[in-house]
């Protein structure tokens, strides 16, 4: 009986929660970066899935630490804009075109900043998917680790500069 009650009481806090991020974005996010953020961002960098951005505030100069759930790929990294795109961190990494992020221990320098709106939500798994679509997170974003404009060079190009595949 105990762990039933358990169990309720935690499912009823996660909906609470849920009904909060997804209707009341600006006031949790205000209270992210007031308490939250400054424990989290101790132990987010080294948790799969979590990361720390930094950047340079666009009018202050000052550098900012935000922790934010982050998605590895090929070239690069999506992060979940769980407080949507107008969020005072993501419009400093797209007016300077870049910033740094740190997951699991590990620094990258990242570039091209771009909002993805998706709200299929289909590039990740049917738990992601989920737990994203509860809390309405539709915008995302992409970050390159490449600093260059990549090019797909055909065989016959590569060929002759000397690429090899």
């Amino acid at each position: 009986m105990v762990i039933a009650a358990s169990i309720v009481s935690l499912l009823a806090t996660l909906m609470v929660l849920i009904v909060l991020v997804r209707f009341r974005k600006r006031s949790v996010a205000a209270f992210h970066r007031a308490i939250t953020n400054r424990i989290a961002s101790r132990f987010a960098a080294q948790l799969p899935g979590f990361a720390i951005v930094t950047n340079v505030g666009r009018k202050s100069g000052r550098l900012y630490r935000t922790p934010v759930n982050v998605f590895r790929k090929p070239d690069g990294f999506l992060v979940a804009l769980t407080y949507g795109r107008d969020s005072g961190w993501v419009r400093n990494v797209v007016a300077a075109g870049g910033c740094q992020l740190e997951t699991r221990r590990v620094q990258y320098q990242l570039f091209r900043p771009v909002i993805v709106h998706d709200p299929t939500r289909r590039r990740f798994s049917l738990l992601v998917r989920t737990v994203l679509g509860l809390i309405d997170a539709n915008d995302f974003l992409q970050l390159s680790t490449s600093h260059a404009h990549t090019a797909v060079l055909s065989d016959s190009v590569a060929h002759d500069r000397g690429v090899e595949r």
